[in-house]
């Protein structure tokens, strides 16, 4: 009890201050894989991946997005990212879900973040938003994670409309198996 006392975490959206619950285990395991995947390919690469970083996109918005990346180095200050990210992604909790699905992910477009993703361990999903010309984001695809049973029970048709690997639009050559994400 003792650690969440002192646990203060507060994003600013909009000038709206939002304070931030401590994540739940599945959900520091995702965003570590994740992190981990995604930060072992961009080795000696000119992108750089972060976990909870401040990212600061104006006065008024402040965000804490749990991994992005960042691919300017000189948005990348001593306490915080200067500016929109290229990725971000956000794995929804209970008390931050509507949050991150609305008004998270609308100032992220209107700053012009590339690509937007939404993880969702409970349905095991994930939701890849892209800009489009206008800057504004679209569904690019919804990928899910399966059981084998699951897989079992699809027919063969249906096997063949999933996608079971997605991609970082900003690196083509890397591929990320969905069941890597939410493997525990």
């Amino acid at each position: 009890m003792y650690a969440l006392a002192d646990y203060i975490k507060t994003e600013l959206i909009n000038g709206v201050e939002y304070d931030m619950s401590p994540a739940n285990i599945q959900h520091i395991r995702i965003q570590r894989r994740l992190t981990m995947i995604i930060g072992n390919f961009l080795q000696g690469k000119k992108c750089e991946v972060f976990a909870e970083a401040e990212v600061r996109l104006s006065p008024i918005d402040h965000l804490i997005p749990d991994l992005c990346i960042v691919c300017e180095p000189s948005q990348v200050k001593d306490s915080h990212i200067e500016g929109a990210p290229d990725f971000v992604v956000e794995v929804l909790s209970p008390s931050t879900r509507r949050k991150d699905i609305t008004v998270k992910k609308d100032t992220y477009e209107r700053f012009g973040v590339k690509e937007y993703w939404i993880i969702n361990p409970k349905e095991e999903c994930i939701e890849v938003y892209r800009l489009n010309e206008q800057g504004c984001y679209y569904l690019d695809n919804l990928y899910q994670n399966f059981t084998p049973d699951e897989w079992e029970r699809l027919t063969d048709e249906q096997k063949a409309e999933q996608n079971l690997s997605l991609k970082i639009s900003l690196y083509d050559e890397l591929e990320i198996q969905v069941k890597d994400i939410f493997e525990m």
